[in-house]
């Protein structure tokens, strides 16, 4: 099946599922003027904010929790030490002594995007199903590959790439293809869940829905729960080892 043939079946699809009632698109909620340009806010902006509330909330009572620990923790002071450990590990596995420098970005940026992929349980359309939000993630990871980069390697972070240099273009291309392909892997990962759900929210009608509730609980564990989880910690992952890769070998040895 060639890229026409996809595109058309892919429009089909989406025709069929608006006609049900689905809907999977970005919607545009309302416009206003800053400074003489016209901008908008959309049904990623309303999950964004709420999202970022929920984490803010979430934060409060956390440190508010850990500052006033008690000997015998309850449910919520064992639920958020079990976070803590468990990014901890996460991170010093990776990065070794140079973990603690890193383990803060790595657990909000992880937190984050697991809250955004699974927000769709909660009716909202997931953040990271909008490039707009995966790919500033990617250029900030970006930035720190070469911030430690120029760190510990200084000039000869840039004259690598030369060597040799029949492939400097490859070496180029590879640099710049790191954020694509970071931001793209979670978006699309995402966003096709978010369509899959759409489309069949879309193309069953609701009075058959009601009985296969099971089915759908099922589809929205896999599609948000499983594979946000699992994107979450492959875009953490990533982003640890590409920095990483620039520290001394004696630094990276926990």
């Amino acid at each position: 099946m060639n890229l026409l043939s996809m595109a058309g079946v892919f429009e089909t699809l989406k025709e069929l599922a608006s006609s049900g009632g689905a809907d999977f698109s970005i919607k545009y909620l309302t416009d206003f003027t800053l400074f003489g340009q016209k901008l908008s806010i959309t049904t990623t902006h309303i999950s964004l904010f709420i999202v970022t509330m929920v984490l803010v909330i979430f934060a409060i009572c956390a440190n508010k929790c850990i500052a006033n620990a008690k000997e015998i923790p309850g449910y919520f002071q064992n639920f958020v030490e079990l976070i803590v450990e468990m990014l901890d590990n996460m991170v010093d596995g990776v990065m070794g002594k140079n973990a603690k420098r890193f383990v803060n970005y790595i657990s909000a940026v992880f937190i984050f995007i697991l809250v955004c992929n699974i927000s769709g349980l909660f009716g909202l359309r997931a953040p990271t199903a909008d490039y707009g939000v995966t790919l500033p993630l990617a250029l900030i990871t970006f930035v720190l590959i070469h911030y430690n980069g120029f760190k510990y390697e200084k000039a000869g972070h840039v004259t690598k790439l030369f060597q040799p240099v029949l492939l400097t273009p490859i070496n180029i291309i590879g640099e710049v293809a790191t954020p694509l392909s970071m931001s793209l892997r979670l978006f699309g990962n995402i966003l096709s869940g978010t369509v899959m759900m759409g489309l069949l929210y879309g193309l069953i009608p609701k009075l058959i829905q009601a009985f296969l509730w099971p089915v759908f609980g099922v589809l929205h564990v896999y599609f948000d729960v499983f594979s946000g989880a699992i994107q979450a910690y492959v875009f953490c992952m990533l982003t640890m080892v590409f920095i990483a890769q620039n520290f001394p070998e004696d630094e990276v040895q926990g």
